[in-house]
């Protein structure tokens, strides 16, 4: 049997799909336990004990836990897609293939996480870690499609880490920051819908924190996310950075902003499910877009080389 062959082009196509699904089922996840369907099927794999679906087609919460099961199905080929193209692929690259054995197992990982939930009945921790373990697929699936569309970060011997940077170490440490106060909104982001009135079923508990209180340390941390940002942005402008990382950041800001104007939204208007849905959907927008200026900061394409500044400083600038 002959081995199918995947160009480079081809293969980035396959990766941006499995990182469009991973995107697609968070979204639809969020759906299931905002219309209150997060019990809609008492045990997992099955949907019943002794029915693979609901019992009645009538039964709507039933039905969409279920369908969302079969999307959730429907993820494992996009991503051992991710796998075979990484084999097939033309010229071989072992580094791609390795990074892609990370997708099969991430969503094999939160598809156990994900009974879990169901056999905790919607305990918030158990939700929080579903959540959770779905944006670590997708920050795997943007890591793999960078690497697919520029290469391996370029080595440089005389760099800390052996890597060339494409930023100032200002900017690196600023972004440093920023990766940080990132994963601070994500977590209290999740503290705040577990308190929150969207338990995914009337009988799910919640956690036994005032939900005004964690939204003002949520809003906070929030708030200094975006003043990062600002901040990076500033420095990025001073010529400390190649031009993919400003772009990068302006892409982040545009992002963070419209997910910071959704939840003001939220919050004003007594947190409507479907605010929340888009909320969730920012929520993965701003995470992508954090990995993206994470990973912009390391020269990974021959075609950026360095450049020697005014003071010395050696940058790598796009010919």
């Amino acid at each position: 049997m002959r081995v199918p062959r995947v160009s480079p082009t081809a293969y980035r196509r396959i990766v941006l799909a499995a990182l469009a699904a991973l995107v697609f089922i968070m979204v639809t996840g969020a759906a299931v336990r905002l219309t209150g369907s997060g019990l809609g099927c008492s045990t997992w794999p099955t949907c019943e004990p002794d029915s693979f679906t609901p019992r009645s087609a009538s039964d709507t919460h039933g039905m969409i836990e279920w369908v969302n099961r079969l999307i959730t199905g429907a993820i494992t080929p996009f991503a051992v897609a991710t796998v075979l193209g990484a084999l097939w692929r033309t010229p071989y690259r072992r580094d791609l293939f390795l990074i892609s054995l990370g997708l099969p197992a991430w969503v094999l990982a939160n598809a156990l996480v994900g009974a879990l939930v169901v056999v905790l009945d919607l305990s918030p921790m158990s939700v929080i870690a579903h959540f959770l373990l779905s944006l670590g697929s997708v920050a795997n699936a943007v890591v793999l499609y960078e690497r697919a569309a520029h290469g391996p970060p370029l080595r440089d011997p005389d760099a800390p880490g052996g890597v060339r940077r494409a930023a100032t170490p200002a900017v690196v440490a600023t972004c440093r920051v920023l990766v940080a106060a990132a994963c601070v909104v994500i977590v209290t982001g999740t503290l705040v819908t577990g308190s929150g009135p969207h338990a995914g079923d009337e009988r799910a508990d919640r956690l036994d924190l005032t939900v005004g209180d964690v939204v003002r340390v949520h809003g906070v941390a929030m708030v200094a996310f975006l003043v990062t940002t600002l901040v990076a942005v500033r420095r990025a402008h001073r010529g400390d950075t190649a031009p993919v990382v400003v772009d990068r950041l302006h892409e982040l800001l545009v992002v963070l902003v419209a997910q910071a104007a959704v939840g003001y939204w939220q919050y004003f208007t007594g947190v409507p499910a479907w605010l929340v849905g888009i909320h969730v959907l920012g929520a993965a927008l701003v995470w992508i877009a954090v990995v993206r200026v994470w990973l912009g900061l390391t020269v990974r394409s021959p075609e950026e080389i360095p450049e020697v500044r005014g003071d010395g400083m050696r940058l790598p600038v796009r010919q």
